[in-house]
């Protein structure tokens, strides 16, 4: 399989991190800079990690499995997570939830038909103290309301990128 330049440099410094007989730590970073690249977990590039970690393809297929964040099909370029774990839950993760589900048309894991926005209902992001939580792509949103939500669905559905829509502060970690 071949991967960009960046993603072999970026692999081969996984690689490096651990001794010969611990080279399968490196599988999850692998799996998730692969998936950025190719678009999602296929059989090639479990292949391909496997042989690179020395991990069989069926370990790292039951990593795939575990992981909600690894996915075999693609996903959509923006990405949407939504928080309903019961820090979320109690300030409003529900209702942000169905109000995503409305607003673009989409159910849980599923993408829209152009490819721009894919929308998951997740459990946690480690945020409870910031709540209501969303995650696009890997940029945080915290404290999210319900216009938030909206002015951030709108201007990714525009083809905005997160960062250019102003109405929604990006938390840095």
């Amino acid at each position: 399989m071949t991967f960009s330049p960046e993603l072999e440099a970026r692999f081969e410094k996984f690689l490096a991190k651990y001794p010969a007989d611990r080279k399968r730590s490196a599988v999850i970073p692998m799996l998730i800079y692969g998936q950025d690249e190719v678009g999602a977990i296929t059989d090639e590039l479990i292949n391909e990690v496997a042989k690179r970690t020395g991990a069989t393809p069926l370990q790292v297929t039951e990593v795939v499995g575990f992981y909600s964040m690894l996915h075999r099909k693609p996903q959509g370029k923006y990405h949407v997570q939504v928080c309903t774990n019961i820090s979320c839950l109690l300030v409003g993760g529900a209702e942000l939830w169905e109000q995503a589900c409305k607003k673009t048309g989409l159910g849980h894991k599923e993408t829209s038909k152009d490819g721009l926005i894919s929308l998951e209902e997740v459990e946690c992001m480690g945020a409870c103290s910031w709540a209501p939580a969303v995650q696009v792509n890997y940029d945080f949103y915290h404290d999210v309301t319900p216009e938030q939500l909206d002015k951030l669905i709108d201007g990714l559905a525009a083809g905005k990128k997160p960062e250019q829509i102003a109405e929604v502060t990006k938390v840095s970690c």
